[in-house]
């Protein structure tokens, strides 16, 4: 079997890969929804690959993997390792979970980061009343984290919330000391949402990046009561290109609140230190920019050595992203807690794809399906109709 074309269209926002092989078998990938600017650097990789076998996953991924870096910049090969593995298990026959080793449990836990409905305004009422939303969600979810401090919009309508100088724009910009009015305003907020889901539901708290060493301990150390599922990407994270593992040590070995980051890491080489040197208890990597779900596998395996969970991000991954994520958290060890639930949208997502459960989710979890490859499929007839006229020639053989 040889690679033939690689093509990509944005459908809906995602940058979406497909490999076509010389033996009618195609793979699928997806890119965030957020991402739509990555179409050419996806096309910049069908050089590289077409006359490959795509059941040489590693060989073909070796060719591609050092042509790219964190967040955003991952997610390309993320893809197609993706679309690969796709390939691998419909030549097969088989799920995606078998080749990467077989599962270890047949549902996997999901935490809500994304089945949320828009806060009414940033007192702690406010995230009350968010929470006891998110808490009736249908899916029952176990689990459920929201944003605060510098990761949404706490920051910029708290008025006196921090001494930096505060930014506008998208992207989480915001970093700088807080002011006690700040640092009182965000645990007062967690206090009012913890009060709602009590032990019923555990919540986890996505904070920066942005913050203080110093306050990062202070806010670890008030929270420790209220039990605290972890705090995510406080220092460094979302888009930032690099980790402080140093820094995130001085926090995690502070307190006993777990302390998380990880999603914009790309390859296990950059998760190395973070791991050997314990800086972290939970890690939080993303399928769609980590490098693909054997890349986030290794991860796993290599940070269960070392004491530290995984809960892998992925609130914007679309579908074809939720098929990886249910395919590889499938096999992942001990460790793992939970995966964030990507939401579709435009919500035509649903009608667009098929081989999905229906509900997906039920009491928190989702059944690991065993249909070849992925598991989900396009309908076709139906996607065309989102296309962009450009890319009308994007499912033709």
């Amino acid at each position: 079997m040889k690679i033939t074309d690689l093509r990509c269209a944005v459908i809906g926002g995602s940058p979406i890969v497909r490999l076509i092989t010389d033996e009618g078998i195609d793979g699928y990938g997806q890119i965030e929804s957020s991402k739509p600017y990555l179409r050419p650097v996806v096309e910049m990789y069908r050089d590289f690959l077409v006359g490959e076998d795509p059941t040489d996953v590693e060989r073909c991924m070796l060719k591609i993997r050092r042509f790219a870096g964190f967040k955003p910049w991952g997610s390309a090969v993320s893809a197609i390792e993706f679309a690969l593995w796709d390939i691998m298990g419909k030549a097969a026959g088989l799920p995606v979970y078998k080749l990467l080793g077989g599962k270890v449990r047949d549902r996997v836990r999901v935490y809500n980061g994304g089945v949320r409905p828009k806060l009414a305004g940033h007192t702690p009422a406010d995230y009350a009343a968010n929470m006891r939303q998110m808490k009736a969600a249908a899916e029952s979810f176990t689990l459920i984290k929201q944003g605060v401090a510098f990761h949404g919009a706490m920051a910029t309508n708290v008025p006196d919330f921090s001494y930096g100088e505060l930014r506008t724009g998208p992207r989480n910009p915001n970093r700088g000391g807080l002011t006690e009015r700040g640092f009182n305003h965000v645990v007062e907020c967690v206090t009012a949402m913890k009060e709602v889901l009590g032990d019923e539901v555990g919540l986890a708290l996505d904070m920066g990046p942005g913050w203080s060493v110093a306050d990062a301990i202070r806010v670890a150390q008030v929270l420790e009561p209220l039990q605290i599922a972890w705090l995510e990407d406080m220092l460094t994270g979302d888009y930032v290109p690099w980790v402080h593992p140093e820094l995130y040590r001085e926090v995690t070995v502070a307190t006993s609140t777990p302390i998380h980051t990880g999603e914009q890491i790309y390859l296990r080489h950059n998760f190395k230190q973070l791991i050997d040197t314990q800086a972290v208890r939970v890690i939080g990597p993303d399928p769609c920019d980590v490098g693909g779900m054997a890349e986030l596998k290794w991860i796993a395996e290599y940070a269960d050595l070392h004491g530290i969970s995984i809960a892998p991000h992925g609130v914007l991954d679309g579908l074809l992203g939720l098929a990886a994520l249910v395919q590889v958290s499938a096999t992942l060890p001990d460790n793992f807690i939970a995966f964030e639930y990507p939401v579709a949208e435009p919500n035509w997502w649903y009608s667009i794809v098929e081989g999905l459960p229906n509900p997906i989710v039920q009491d928190g979890f989702i059944e690991v399906w065993d249909r070849p490859g992925l598991g989900v499929e396009f309908i076709v007839a139906e996607a065309r109709r989102y296309l962009d006229p450009a890319d009308a020639t994007f499912f033709d053989d």
